[in-house]
């Protein structure tokens, strides 16, 4: 596994990241002794690069984390992040990105992690009530502080992440990004590049429709959070499959699975777009971590582009309630 910068932090990551949201909610029932069995082997695959967020859960994510880094702390780059306030019903969402909130959320992160310093911390959405800037002021007092080395936002536009940077220098900016969400290519990744910010793509499989294991919502389990999002549903889950059929078709010519093409393809975007697709299972964390060794042709990264245009899946990447925090 082959290492690459987080922006221009100083640290150091693993080219291909783990997120570990689904080993704790959204996505079925937890099994935490299968997730600590896969993040030990993430370690063992070179994957030094762990992604959660305090929402996960909520909390129980970090909590699980924490387990794992106990006996391992200076082998793993965590991010973590703040922003997205949970309530007892599971499907409202509140942001708050105010300094006071900014600094207890760190100290709750540290405890709950058991570390003394958070390696990449994000501010998850932002709140458009509270200026990015006194966001990220409250943010670089936390590094200075020695609480945290790096600075990410989470699905920000390219203004935003440009007011953010003249305030700190932002090592990563963490949105979707995916042959099925290529929102980032309109401006984002051209901020990022002029500002040495690394793009970290998250959901780079398509939240798993992108491997061809899922063709629509009725799938999945009644707890599963992609049963009421609008790409695993009705016609436009339909028109999705078809897409997917097209890379499955592709990855044969290949020799590879569906997912192991969609992360090549990202991966060939350069050194400096790190996805971190999410996994509990330690199958699908070594089918990941192949992709890093495929070397894709120019004919087949134009296949791929034909195949998955800009705007070429249907439905929102979100149902209404996530998508009014989306800042691109």
């Amino acid at each position: 596994m082959r290492r690459v910068a987080l922006g221009r932090s100083g640290i150091e990551v693993s080219a291909l990241g783990l997120g570990c949201m689904g080993m704790s909610e959204f996505y079925g029932p937890a099994d935490d002794a299968e997730s600590l069995r896969t993040l030990a082997h993430a370690l063992d695959l070179g994957i030094n690069f762990l992604d959660t967020a305090d929402a996960y859960g909520p909390f129980r994510n970090e909590e699980l984390l924490a387990r794992f880094l106990a006996p391992r702390r200076a082998r793993v780059v965590v991010a973590t992040k703040f922003g997205i306030v949970r309530s007892a019903d599971p499907v409202a969402r509140a942001i708050d990105n105010s300094p006071a909130y900014v600094r207890s959320a760190c100290e709750a992160s540290l405890r709950r992690l058991g570390v003394e310093r958070i390696d990449l911390y994000y501010a998850h959405r932002i709140d458009p009530a509270v200026p990015v800037e006194e966001t990220v002021g409250a943010m670089a007092e936390l590094v200075r502080a020695g609480k945290v080395r790096a600075l990410g936002l989470s699905e920000v536009s390219a203004r935003t992440l440009r007011r953010a940077a003249a305030v700190h220098p932002i090592a990563a900016l963490q949105s979707e990004y995916s042959l099925w969400a290529r929102e980032p290519e309109r401006e984002v990744l051209a901020a990022c590049r002029e500002l040495g910010t690394s793009l970290v793509a998250y959901s780079p499989l398509g939240r798993g429709f992108l491997t061809g294991a899922i063709r629509s919502a009725s799938e999945l389990t009644e707890s599963d959070w992609r049963r009421r999002q609008p790409r695993f549903l009705d016609a436009a889950a339909r028109h999705n499959a078809t897409l997917v059929d097209g890379l499955a078709a592709l990855a044969r010519a290949q020799r590879c699975t569906p997912a192991q093409l969609a992360l090549a393809w990202l991966l060939a975007k350069g050194t400096d777009v790190i996805p971190i697709p999410g996994t509990r299972r330690i199958a699908r964390l070594e089918e990941n971590a192949a992709a890093v060794r495929l070397v894709l042709s120019t004919e087949v990264l134009a296949a791929l582009d034909a195949l998955f245009p800009p705007g070429a899946a249907h439905g929102d990447r979100y149902a209404p309630e996530g998508m009014r925090f989306v800042n691109t």
